[in-house]
């Protein structure tokens, strides 16, 4: 094991700073920073992902005292709104309030435990469906049916029968809670990542796609496999000829970290010289005998015509504003990871993803792809969620074009992964020192999380 000091080891290709200076727009400061940490070399054991005994930590040390994205805002949009928010065993009611501020409360009826709400919707009352207890939307208790049967609950109305409250907080139109009463602000939770993305505002945004898949392994399987490139080379090759993968630049922070990997920039493990016709083509999925509907002028590169192509697409939903936004900003993946687990896109790429735990299950995870969406005018309805189950493909998601077959390839990994790691002698997983440290520090903040001193909290 080697010291902790900064080694920006890279990849021999261009860098992606080289390649911003080629931009034909100005590049935004936030696209300039680097942050390359060293977090050192150890192995990761691999009891994280197949052991219910680290679960189980994982459920009483990181999900009851996190920070976490439950749901976006315009899924909320009016008073009584609703949305029911499950990881683990655990379920909360997060519920838009008269006045436009939003509560979250442990989706568990005060009187003899049933849940009080099963699925998304709007109510005027959150009431229990079993014995009709019911509280106003801010939490006191409304009713009690045959009160007279119940003095001992009116005598203790306040103390114990007020729906006890999570923490709430929201920024960029993501709603998230912490159900740890004594937790720290999110805003200083969140860091720096708050200016970052400053200017692009996500809040400004629609659900235009929500497809769930249930994946066959530990959450941080199915997340893992979307916190680097290293990757692409053996499961997405077909992208190699447009996509700069090992030349990707990785940033870490304290509660944030972000990898950026170039669009229509030739992969340097390729051994042969792509045309920038190529290039185009194969971004376009343009099959051998088709002609691609974006030709390539003499002298000009292919990122640079399609960062046109691009502005012209979304001048209808931003204006003119798309004018000042860089090429990189309109072709490049600017993943970004608040841990524990939400990956909102920077720019404009619509992507956000979120994996959590299959309920109690810690062999099985949900993987959540949100496309976000700008717009001119009045706010679009929300599409509706699609559930893919274990045995569906991301291709059944059209409504993700041709993602949906990078994402089959992404999940066709995840189960083996899974069970390599309960086959394996080996007691740790083995990470590159620079393109796959999103990965470690992932594991250097849980494990910080899970060996926090919460003496005396509850």
């Amino acid at each position: 094991m080697t010291t902790l000091e900064p080694r920006p080891a890279r990849s021999p290709g261009v860098s992606y700073q080289e390649l911003l200076d080629a931009d034909t727009h100005p590049v935004p400061a936030v696209l300039r920073l680097e942050s390359p940490l060293y977090l050192g070399d150890t192995d990761i054991p691999v009891e994280r992902y197949i052991s219910r005994e680290w679960h189980e930590i994982e459920k009483e040390r990181l999900w009851s005292r996190v920070w976490q994205f439950a749901c976006r805002e315009e899924q909320i949009p009016d008073a009584g709104d609703y949305v029911v928010y499950d990881i683990t065993n655990q379920s909360y009611i997060v519920v838009r309030q008269d006045d436009g501020t939003i509560k979250a409360y442990p989706n568990a009826c005060l009187h003899r435990g049933r849940r009080l709400k099963d699925y998304d919707g709007h109510c005027s009352e959150i009431r229990c469906p079993f014995h009709g207890f019911s509280w106003a939307l801010e939490g006191h208790l409304t009713d009690v049916p045959a009160q007279w049967d119940f003095p001992h609950v009116e005598e203790r109305r306040e103390e114990d029968f007020h729906l006890p409250e999570c923490q709430v907080g929201t920024w960029a139109g993501f709603v998230f809670i912490n159900p740890d009463p004594q937790c720290e602000p999110l805003s200083d939770f969140l860091g720096g990542i708050q200016e970052q993305f400053e200017i692009w505002k996500l809040e400004d945004r629609f659900i235009e796609a929500h497809v769930t898949k249930i994946i066959g392994a530990n959450w941080k399987i199915a997340q893992e496999a979307f916190s680097e490139a290293y990757h692409v080379n053996a499961t997405h090759p077909q992208i190699l000829p447009y996509l700069a993968d090992t030349n990707s630049q990785v940033d870490v922070w304290e509660n944030y970290s972000r990898v950026i990997t170039a669009g229509l920039s030739t992969s340097p493990l390729l051994w042969y010289d792509v045309s920038e016709d190529d290039m185009m083509r194969g971004m376009l999925d343009v099959r051998v005998d088709q002609d691609s509907p974006i030709k390539i002028p003499a002298g000009q590169t292919a990122r640079a015509v399609a960062s046109a192509s691009a502005r012209d697409r979304w001048r209808s939903a931003v204006g003119d504003r798309v004018d000042s936004m860089s090429d990189s900003e309109m072709m490049d993946s600017i993943d970004y990871t608040i841990f524990p687990n939400l990956h909102p896109w920077g720019a404009f790429n619509r992507i956000v993803y979120r994996f959590r735990p299959n309920g109690d299950d810690h062999r099985s995870s949900i993987m959540e792809v949100f496309f976000l969406s700008p717009f001119s005018g009045k706010r679009p309805p929300n599409a509706k969620r699609r559930d893919l189950a274990i045995d569906e493909p991301f291709t059944n998601a059209t409504e993700l074009g041709m993602l949906a077959k990078v994402f089959q390839q992404d999940v066709f990994n995840m189960s083996k992964v899974q069970a390599g790691l309960e086959t394996t002698w080996k007691p740790g997983v083995t990470l590159g020192n620079y393109q796959e440290v999103k990965v470690r520090w992932l594991h250097k903040l849980l494990g910080e999380f899970v060996n926090k001193d919460f003496t005396g909290r509850h």
